[in-house]
């Protein structure tokens, strides 16, 4: 009785966000108190964040700048912000790449835990669902998983004459063509 009474009180309150509440619902496993609790922590005016990546620097998803000397960067680890946001980002990573109903994202967690790992995938997967909520509260459009396929799909290989190909070699320094007799 008490979590009925605590999850109607939790949606009377979020009643006036109801637009964005539906349409980040179309973001890959984010239920409904999800989307609640993260609208609650972001809000959903994304001017407070110029791009993406400061909205995931603030939840903690980028990695960790202060251990860098000589422009060689000593590790890779998240950075500690965050604390409430980024393990239910997480957990919904979790959720999505176990899913079958979004290809997108399971191909490329698993493509990335081929060479990261396991965590390095999820976390990177968690900043993908918080980079397509920052978009789709940004231009107030739904999500829309054409825009992940199409970054999936590899670059048309670049077909280049073998007159071209020689002489950006030569520029390069990688070929050295001999000098012509007389």
């Amino acid at each position: 009785m008490c979590k009925l009474n605590l999850e109607s009180l939790i949606l009377s309150v979020a009643q006036k966000y109801l637009p964005q509440i539906d349409l980040v619902s179309t973001v890959p496993s984010v239920q409904a108190f999800s989307v609640i609790a993260i609208i609650g922590e972001i809000s959903v005016d994304m001017s407070v964040f110029p791009t993406s990546k400061h909205l995931c620097s603030w939840a903690g998803l980028t990695p960790q700048n202060n251990n860098e000397s000589a422009g060689k960067k000593k590790t890779t680890r998240i950075g500690r912000a965050g604390a409430y946001i980024k393990p239910l980002l997480v957990q919904c990573a979790n959720a999505a790449v176990k899913s079958n109903e979004h290809p997108e994202v399971k191909a490329r967690y698993q493509r990335l835990k081929k060479r990261r790992g396991h965590k390095k995938a999820i976390i990177a997967i968690a900043r993908m669902l918080l980079t397509a909520i920052y978009n789709i509260l940004n231009k107030n459009e739904p999500y829309n998983p054409e825009l992940y396929r199409q970054a999936d799909k590899p670059p048309k290989h670049r077909e280049v004459p073998v007159d071209q190909a020689v002489f950006i070699l030569q520029r390069q320094g990688y070929l050295i063509t001999p000098p012509a007799s007389s």
